[in-house]
Formats: structure tokens, sequence, C-alpha cells
């Protein structure tokens, strides 16, 4: 079951379960560094780990605490967001037909345009957040229906719930990232969806110190699929790493609830700037899926993004941060500003970058842990006003 406000705060500490490793019972679970572990005699080796490519026992810790909060069957945990994504359409057959959302981060663009189509699979980009749209290109050869909510980086929101029964209708996978929110904010399998990808790097491990990826599933029999796969190619994450991330989400609730209110007054206050001329956060009043957003998760979260009045004045602000990061990535405790236009989004068409908004005035800021007002004093600086 998916995780209550009430309880996910002891999830993110306690959901691996009690650690008890040879008697030892230590508080934190410890780093296992081996490729390899013995066995008492043929087809028994006493501890059910054989090999690290295939499990880890402190991989294995982080996978139980990611299921329990997304509220899943299972959680598979990958060296990278994007090789969370690529194992999971390695499920799907040439020919098989994607729906997915227009408004995506551009490292998944590339994977379905570069690997995606060249493996066979059949690739439609749509407004997902408009179910008109949706009906209009699925059909009995879909097989997922693809989407993030909030968006990256326009902040659309998606019905979760609306988009499950389409996909279901024809038998296809509601796939799910829940990036931005993480499973503090939003469950989506909760709500129908069959699979949540995360990047761990992220909200996640919230440090900027680590690469991770997480697949969670509703169904023992897709997860066993994946596993295997995540077994045959060989990319599940690093002892080293998962203790990273499994020691960053034992602050993910306080983390997301300072950062999310950090959020909420730099939105407002930036939507009153002369020279900003939008505002994308879901948590903002007049925000399109607002009403969507707050019937499906527990928060906005602390994404933004906003449109400057002019490309120079987005290029001095980038420049002139000091408090604030010019760096990609998101959901750090220090606060990082990005240009989704050459960074994150460079591999997008610019036909469609130009019609989603993503111009050479946007910047995407994820709000970290920082003094509020250290940060609007930032931007003021930076942006020469």
């Amino acid at each position: 079951m998916a995780c209550k406000q009430d309880d996910i705060n002891t999830r993110c500490i306690h959901g691996g379960g009690r650690i008890n490793t040879d008697g030892l019972r230590p508080i934190s679970m410890p780093i296992f560094q081996t490729a390899s572990f013995s066995h008492i005699e043929p087809g028994h080796n006493g501890s059910g780990f054989d090999y690290t490519r295939e499990s880890n026992p402190t991989r294995s810790y982080l996978e139980k605490t990611v299921a329990s909060l997304e509220g899943a069957a299972d959680a598979i945990a990958f060296t990278s967001g994007m090789a969370a994504i690529n194992t999971l359409f390695e499920i799907f057959n040439p020919g098989d037909h994607i729906i997915c959302g227009d408004d995506l981060y551009g490292g998944s663009v590339r994977l379905l345009k570069l690997i995606g189509e060249k493996n066979g699979l059949n690739v439609s980009a749509v407004s997902v957040e408009d179910p008109e749209e949706i009906k209009k290109v699925i059909n009995k050869n879909t097989k997922a229906i693809y989407i993030e909510t909030p968006s990256n980086p326009m902040m659309h929101i998606t019905d979760i719930r609306v988009c499950a029964q389409l996909a279901h209708e024809v038998g296809a996978l509601l796939v799910v990232d829940n990036t931005f929110l993480s499973p503090y904010f939003q469950n989506p399998l909760s709500l129908g969806a069959d699979v949540v990808i995360h990047s761990g790097s992220k909200f996640l491990s919230g440090h900027n110190d680590t690469i991770s990826g997480f697949i969670c599933v509703s169904d023992t029999e897709l997860a066993g699929k994946l596993r295997l796969l995540t077994k045959t190619i060989g990319n599940g994450l690093a002892p080293f790493d998962a203790w990273l991330v499994q020691r960053g989400i034992k602050t993910l609730g306080v983390r997301m609830e300072r950062q999310q209110e950090n959020a909420i007054e730099l939105a407002s206050w930036l939507s009153s700037l002369d020279f900003v001329k939008k505002v994308y956060y879901p948590g903002l009043a007049g925000h399109p899926g607002k009403e969507i957003n707050e019937a499906q998760a527990r928060g906005a979260g602390s994404m933004i993004s906003f449109e400057v009045d002019s490309s120079e004045r987005a290029v001095k602000i980038l420049q002139g941060v000091k408090i604030i990061t010019f760096a990609e990535s998101l959901g750090g405790v220090e606060s990082l500003i990005t240009y989704p236009l050459i960074q994150t989004h460079a591999d997008v068409p610019s036909e469609r970058r130009e019609k989603l908004g993503i111009t050479d005035r946007l910047l995407r800021l994820s709000v970290g842990l920082e003094n509020i007002s250290d940060l609007k004093n930032d931007i003021i600086n930076a942006s020469g006003n």
C-alpha cells in the first residue's frame, strides 16, 4: 500500500526492515563491498546472494526501502535513472506502440529516439495532460503510456487515474516518472499506475553526490522479468552508491518539506518581479494542473521553471548567481539553476521545444535548503535589477 503522510518518515528510516547481519545488529546497513559470495555446498550458499551483479545485501536493503515508500511489490535499483528507463523498454518488442508525454526530460526523449525507434518501437509524443490527445493515438497495439507529472521542465500535470484507465482498457501499462515529487509527495501505484520510475540521483539521495535509478512495480511477474534483464545487462546499482542513497532517504521527508516551503515562497515572489514574465509551479494559484495535482499528490514539490523578459537576462542570472549553482540535475540540498534549452533538453527537436515554451528565456530552478532571503537576494543581484 502507498505511504500515508503520517508514516512515511518512519518508512524512510526503517522501510528496509530490521538489520541483523550475523547477529551484529548494526544501526546503518553495512556496505557489502564484494563481487562474490562463497557457497556452503553445490546449489546452496546460505545467504541467498551469489554475485553482486545479480544482487547484493546493501542494494537489496535499499530496494526494500524504496518499495515500501512507493507501496510496490518490488523495486529494483540501477546505476542511473536512464539505465532504469532503458531496462524497462527492453520488455517491449519491435512494432509495439508507446505513447509518451511531449514534455519529458531530454534524456528520455533521446533514448526513445536513438534506441527505442532503432529497436522497432513506434512512439507517439502527445500532450498527455489532455486525455483527448491520448485517445486520438491509442490503439490495440499500444503497450505503454509513459508520463511525467509534474513534467520536466514545464510542470504540466497529468491525471494519473485517467491515464491508468485509458492504458488498461487496451491492456497497456501506465508508467509514471515520479522523480519530481518523490514517494514523499506522490504514490502513482496507488492511483492505478503499473510502473514507477525514479532518478534516485535527485530527491531520494538528496545530496548531489551519487547517481542511481529505480523501477518500482506492482506486479511480481513483471518484477521477475525486469530482474532477469538487470542480471543479464549488468546495470544494478553498486553497493557504495546504494549505501549513499539509503543514507539520503533517511532525511527525505524533512528535506522535501523544507524545500517545498522555500519553493512556495519563492514561486510567489518570482511572480511579483517585473522581469519575470511567467512562473510554472503546481502550487501556485492559477496553475492549470493545480486541482489535479492536489487530488493525486500530497504536495507541489520544489521544482520551479520561470520565464524572464530576455535571453540576455537569463544568461545574466545564470552567470551571476553566487549561492544558487548553475548546474544540471536537481533535488539536492543545494539550490541549482538550469538552462533547459542547452542543458537538459538540448536533444529535444527545436520545433517541439518552441511549442512547449522551452526557449532561451526559460530557467529551471531546483530549490534547496538555503535561507529563503539569501535565495531571493541572489536572484535579484544576479539579474541586474
